[in-house]
């Protein structure tokens, strides 16, 4: 079983590790069942793995009576059964167990030393139990040897004495081992928790931050620094806190070809090391002050290649003079490697956020072209708004479209092409394109009614290959000679498959101009298009919007218009501008999903002077910020 984090670039092979060790282990789960076994325990107790393996511990080595205590009961067991119990780790003195000799099937007097140690799961609980053994029958019986035959006298003291500092020391062996198990343990879980806070870095800064405020602290560093590129072709360090502040004044920012250590690695991708003073003046003079003003001895220069790339590098300094372990080596290298990726990460988003603008600024510009604002008839006010949608790049499908006809009358459109994207745009232009000029000279008889245009683009439109969806509702404004009430307007319209328009009243009163919409252009060229009018008294309001204005995840049309109608009901008497500033406030959220046309027409007794805020006005056309 090979165990340890590889994005760390740290990996051991635990399982030849375990089989390898020189003191016998036996590991056993909390019912004393023996689950593993190493070769040295293998070979102290004369059996073979499957002679134990999934059997308990004292089915196997069943106890003599001389194994037992006073009360009848097994010590081994008992200090087995402790560990388990309590989790804590505890050593025996030399006790007896007879074993089975396979070879002569004789039970055989041992004596034993032994430790055992708790292995703890997520929650705490003991989910093994490894003893360490050592066969010390030898010992005891060269003592009782001793015992029996003073005459030795000093040969023998000098054997006990060899034998006990022998046990003394694999004692200390033992417990230098679970105190190595524990700090490294410790250092594992510390870089992991940096390393998951460097998948979350959003910034180069925010990397940065982590790997000095954090990072090098968890390598077991006394300080050191992160080197990453500035915009103008220089390096920006970033020092720890240890360094201090005056270090990081007087090396934050340094020249592409400065001699320095950590500009020399990230300019060239080597790991450079530099473990003592000398020789890091053998590399450069300039180290000489970096000492000074560092007070740290030793230095590891790592890069921070990702890639085939090198996109800085990470500095590990120690105050005394330091040579760097394997196992450190390791760690830094796969930490430095960790670093890299973060920063490799956002740059790639960096690359793809200034791309997004590129797209989104091509597009705007298009869109802006082509929303012109919109004409300034006497005594009818038009008002339009165009607001694209929160995603990056969902320009495209929406327009409106407004434009006086040589014999006086408005035109009024509002669209819609299927997409939201460049393609959507362009698609878009030219089918505005074709309706407005087909629309241009029309005089709203016969067949040049807007249901007749209508018809007339989409032939044109296939035509012309301009193969797309849309809605959209094409109306025409008309005086209406000799009405009794002056300055009342015929509205003339046709919708293909469009939301209908929206009538607002003086007097807060709203209808929708739901007549059955026709088909959507693109579908069908020869489907039959239909006209519908309804005056429009001084002082109505008439709305045309794209379906962004209405529609909501989770919600039908139909409860958009209905939010609509309210939403409007008392903005009768406020200005136009006003009016479609209010409305849009009101309905749409700040992340908006889809682009908004919107548009807005209000009529005024021609036997009276024109309201000053009824002016000319420009379109305003607003984008959410990136």
């Amino acid at each position: 079983m090979t165990l340890g984090d590889r994005s760390l670039g740290l990996s051991v092979d635990f399982a030849r590790l375990f089989a390898a060790l020189p003191s016998a282990y036996v590991v056993l789960d909390p019912a004393l069942v023996i689950v593993a076994v190493n070769d040295t325990y293998l070979l102290s107790t004369g059996r073979t793995r499957e002679d134990l393996i999934g059997r308990p511990l004292f089915e196997v080595f069943p106890p003599t009576p001389e194994a037992l205590d006073e009360h009848g009961r097994l010590p081994v067991q008992l200090t087995l059964e402790r560990v388990r119990d309590t989790g804590v780790t505890e050593a025996t003195p030399v006790l007896r167990h007879d074993v089975l000799d396979p070879a002569t099937g004789e039970m055989v007097e041992r004596h034993w030393l032994l430790a055992a140690v708790p292995v703890l799961d997520d929650e705490g609980r003991t989910a093994l139990v490894v003893q360490r053994t050592e066969d010390v029958t030898d010992f005891v019986r060269e003592r009782e040897r001793g015992r029996q035959a003073h005459e030795r006298g000093e040969e023998w003291r000098l054997r006990v004495d060899e034998v006990e500092a022998d046990l003394f020391a694999q004692a200390r062996e033992l417990a230098a081992a679970l105190k190595a198990r524990d700090a490294a343990a410790r250092q594992a879980a510390a870089l992991a928790e940096v390393a998951l806070a460097l998948t979350s870095a959003q910034t180069v800064e925010e990397v940065e931050e982590i790997v000095v405020g954090r990072g090098l602290a968890a390598l077991g560093a006394d300080g050191g620094a992160v080197t990453t590129p500035t915009e103008d072709g220089r390096w920006r360090i970033t020092v720890n806190a240890a360094l201090g502040d005056r270090v990081q004044a007087v090396y934050g920012v340094l020249a592409n070809d400065d001699p320095l250590p950590a500009v020399w690695t990230a300019r060239t991708g080597h790991r450079l090391l530099l473990p003592t003073r000398a020789s890091g003046l053998a590399f450069t003079e300039a180290m000489a002050q970096v000492y000074v003003d560092t007070r740290r001895a030793g230095w590891a220069f790592l890069p921070l290649s990702m890639d085939a790339r090198c996109l800085g590098s990470l500095a590990v300094a120690w105050v005394e003079e330091h040579e760097p372990t394997s196992v450190e080596l390791e760690l830094m290298d796969g930490f430095a490697a960790q670093c890299a990726q973060a920063l490799l990460r956002i740059e790639a988003a960096r690359a793809e956020r200034t791309a997004t603008r590129q797209v989104r600024r091509l597009a705007e510009e298009l869109q802006q072209a082509l929303l012109t604002p919109p004409p300034e008839p006497d005594h009818l006010h038009v008002v339009a708004r165009y607001r694209a949608a929160a995603h990056q790049a969902q320009i495209g499908g929406d327009w409106y479209d407004s434009f006086q006809q040589p014999d006086g009358a408005t035109m009024l459109v509002i669209g819609d092409v299927v997409g939201h994207d460049g393609l959507a745009a362009a698609r878009m232009g030219q089918l505005r394109g074709l309706l407005r000029a087909l629309a241009y000279d029309a005089d709203g008889t016969g067949h040049d009614t807007p249901g007749a245009i209508l018809t007339r683009v989409e032939h044109a439109a296939r035509g012309l290959a301009v193969d797309t969806l849309a809605t959209v509702v094409l109306a025409r404004v008309e005086r209406i000679p000799d009405v009794p009430v002056a300055g009342t307007r015929l509205l003339r319209w046709s919708n293909a498959g469009h939301p209908p328009p929206l009538l607002l009243r003086p007097d807060g009163s709203t209808e929708l101009l739901d007549t059955e919409a026709d088909l959507l252009l693109g579908v069908d060229p020869t489907s039959v298009r239909r006209d519908h009018t309804v005056e429009l008294p001084v002082g109505t309001t008439l709305l045309f919007f794209t379906d962004g204005l209405v529609e909501r995840r989770g919600a039908s049309l139909d409860d958009g218009l209905a939010t609509l109608r309210g939403a409007v009901a008392d903005l009768a008497a406020a200005p136009l501008d006003e009016l479609c500033d209010t409305l849009l406030a009101r309905l749409v959220p700040e992340e908006a999903g889809d682009d908004i046309a919107l548009l807005a027409v209000r009529g005024y007794p021609e036997d009276e002077p024109r309201p000053a805020h009824a002016g000319p006005h420009r379109t305003a056309v607003t984008q959410p910020e990136l």
